[in-house]
């Protein structure tokens, strides 16, 4: 198709979290008339640090705000631990994965997924029995997804969608960009609620 909607986000960023109902909506809403793709854009690749309270803190009111903001739901349970360390990098690399075996749309669905599992369960999607478990739960053979999860090829690969992220300009996230013959166009960098950004993609897609 010649039109394409562009997603960036990282599954470990709240108002990614707080726009995964938008992203879906607008998914479907070009379903048949255009190409969805999804690059993750890392938030805080190759953290080491666990958090310490400040830091917590600061994470718990701003969860709690983008909560009030969007409606989507947050659990506080990972706060609550001393061990945490907020490395992004391992989930951005299991959406490039799934990306990879299933398609952007299935790797969007994942996404959701994993947002799911770390803003409400509580799971530490740092990890990689968690990440492998998700996507045993989405139908995805836990060996093969293991086996690229540890692979020199697949952090190359989600290297280089960090890459083409910073080349698109995303500054933060979520953002969206539309792609037609015209090259490459904004549609939100930053959080925006549906009913704003459902008409402008709807005149997009009709022109």
């Amino acid at each position: 198709m010649d039109k394409k909607l562009i997603y960036i986000g990282d599954p470990m960023c709240s108002w990614c979290w707080g726009f995964s109902p938008v992203i879906q909506a607008l998914a479907e809403q070009c379903l048949g008339r255009g190409d969805v793709s999804i690059v993750v854009g890392g938030l805080h690749p190759g953290t080491t640090e666990v958090q310490d309270q400040e830091r917590k803190d600061f994470l718990r009111h701003h969860w709690k705000e983008v909560n009030q903001y969007s409606g989507q739901p947050f659990s506080f349970g990972l706060l609550d631990r001393d061990d945490f360390t907020y490395d992004t990098e391992p989930a951005c690399r299991a959406v490039v994965i799934v990306k990879e075996i299933r398609g952007d749309i299935e790797a969007l669905h994942f996404f959701s997924k994993l947002q799911h599992a770390f803003y409400v369960k509580n799971d530490d999607i740092t990890q990689q029995d968690i990440l492998t478990k998700i996507a045993e739960d989405s139908g995805i053979d836990c060996g093969i997804f293991s086996e690229r999860l540890l692979s020199e090829e697949m952090k190359r690969a989600t290297i280089a969608d960090f890459d083409f992220s910073r080349r698109l300009g995303a500054t933060g996230f979520p953002t969206v960009l539309v792609k037609d013959e015209n090259g490459y166009a904004y549609l939100t960098n930053g959080y925006q609620p549906h009913e704003v950004l459902q008409p402008i993609l709807e005149q997009w897609l009709n022109s």
